[in-house]
C-alpha cells in the first residue's frame, strides 16, 4: 500500500490526476503499478487501478490476473471495480472509502445509485438498436475455431 500512496502522490503533485494510485501484487511482489492519469492523458478511463491493471497485464503478457491482489489508495469506483473483476483479481485492499473521496469532489455514490436503478429510469438513456444484426456477431464469434475464452 505504501507504493500505491507514493504513486498517488507522484501523480497528483505532477498534475496528472487525483490522489489515486494502485499496485497489483502477485506472490508478495508488485507486478504492475499506476496512478490516476485522467488529466494528463485526457482519458476518463485512466484511473489508478486501470493503469496498474494495464501495466501488470503488459508485464505478464496475459489478460488474466488470477491469483493477484490490488492495493489502491481509494475504494474502487464502479468502472475500476468492473476492471478488477474482468482481470480476475482475487482481493482488493483500499485506503480511503468512496465517502471519504466524496469530501474532496470525487463522488462515485451517484454512479452506484444509477446502476442500482432499472435501466429505463437511469439518467443516461439506454436503448437497444440493430439487435438482430448485432446478434449475428455472437454466432460468428462462437464459430471461431481458435477463439480465446475470457
Amino acid at each position: 500500500m505504501q507504493r500505491a500512496i507514493e504513486l498517488a502522490r507522484e501523480g497528483m503533485t505532477s498534475g496528472a490526476g487525483g490522489p489515486f494510485g494502485a499496485v497489483v501484487v502477485k506472490g508478495g511482489e508488485i507486478i504492475g503499478e499506476g496512478y490516476n492519469r485522467v488529466v494528463a492523458s485526457n482519458d476518463p478511463t485512466a484511473h489508478g487501478e486501470v493503469t496498474a491493471i494495464r501495466d501488470a497485464c503488459s508485464r505478464l503478457g496475459h489478460f488474466s490476473l488470477e491469483g493477484c491482489e490490488i492495493h489502491t489508495t481509494g475504494e474502487p469506483c464502479p468502472m475500476c471495480l468492473g476492471a478488477i473483476h474482468w482481470a480476475r483479481i482475487g482481493r482488493i485492499y483500499y485506503g480511503f472509502s468512496i465517502a471519504d473521496a466524496a469530501t474532496i469532489g470525487f463522488d462515485d455514490r451517484e454512479f452506484y445509485r444509477q446502476f442500482a436503478m432499472p435501466v429505463e429510469e437511469r439518467e443516461i438513456p439506454c436503448s437497444p438498436l440493430a439487435q438482430e444484426q448485432a446478434k449475428v456477431l455472437l454466432g460468428e464469434y462462437l464459430a471461431l475455431p481458435e477463439r480465446t475464452a475470457y
